[in-house]
């Protein structure tokens, strides 16, 4: 336990005495451990340090303590002490002073996701067919690259193949790209918010561009048939086209302030007291 001199000549503070056998402790008994996976010659000294280091650490304490006289700092270069204060601490509010209490302030409905994602999936769809037409003659083969993702018949089937019209690759890719282009307009409308004020550089360049790096680097080992014949250029317009349409769909709606500064009953419509008459539906 420490103790104060204050009549000694070198008055002080006795604390326990610096010592690094806990240091040798520590590692003989990672030494230990290491040896399980590496060498048996690391357990028989990682087993020498632990015990001196344990040894060493108990000697520290038994059987007397060792200690050192840490000498006081002068009065005179003291810090002044510290005058305490009985003010109360401030609690935001929510809503007061336009307190915010979540990121964002104001958000867009899902439904304009739902229609960025739509709007983005038409753009997506008239670049990739386009490419289709132009570069190949028909404007069924991206529709059958995608739908061979999922149907085994198109996934081996050769170029001619996929230039004709097949009703069953037309319904599966109508399906899946409508779904995803949707699923990613409602994640447009989350996050669109929360950044910077510009939904056309964000949903239309930043977004395309990361998940195009993704999908070119994983789709080799995923769908190495329709990695073949994917013109990256291509697909890459393909990509900006459906960011610029659904971020450009989404940023005329009117966005609409949260409700994170009524209580959780008005939020859930159980009451409406306090609120004010312009908010009150007729």
């Amino acid at each position: 336990m420490s103790q104060i001199k204050p009549n000694s000549a070198n008055s002080g503070i006795e604390l326990p005495a610096p010592t690094s056998a806990p240091l040798y402790f520590a590692l003989g008994l990672s030494l230990l451990f290491a040896s399980l996976v590496t060498h048996p010659l690391l357990a028989a000294v990682g087993l020498v340090m632990a015990i001196g280091g344990a040894l060493s650490w108990w000697r520290e304490v038994l059987p007397h303590e060792h200690e050192e006289a840490v000498p006081l700092q002068p009065e005179s270069e003291r810090p002044d002490p510290i005058q305490p204060r009985h003010d109360r601490v401030e609690h935001l509010v929510p809503g007061l002073d336009r307190h915010r209490v979540r990121f964002p302030v104001r958000v867009r409905p899902y439904s304009a996701g739902l229609r960025g994602g739509a709007v983005g999936a038409l753009a997506m769809a008239l670049v990739a067919c386009g490419y289709g037409l132009l570069a190949h003659g028909s404007p069924w083969l991206p529709i059958n690259l995608l739908a061979g993702t999922v149907l085994p018949a198109l996934d081996s089937a050769d170029l001619a193949q996929l230039r004709r019209f097949d009703a069953s690759a037309l319904g599966v890719a109508v399906f899946m790209h409508l779904g995803l282009s949707l699923m990613v307009g409602l994640v447009y409308a989350a996050l669109l918010p929360m950044l910077p004020d510009r939904p056309l550089f964000w949903g239309g360049v930043v977004a395309p561009l990361t998940w195009s790096a993704v999908i070119g680097m994983a789709l080799g080992s995923v769908d190495p048939a329709l990695a073949a014949h994917v013109s990256w250029p291509w697909f890459l317009a393909s990509q900006v086209a459906f960011g610029l349409a659904a971020g450009y769909a989404i940023a005329q709606v009117e966005s609409i302030e949260t409700l994170q500064s009524r209580s959780l009953a008005e939020r859930a419509g159980l009451e409406a007291s306090g609120l004010p008459p312009e908010d009150i539906e007729p």
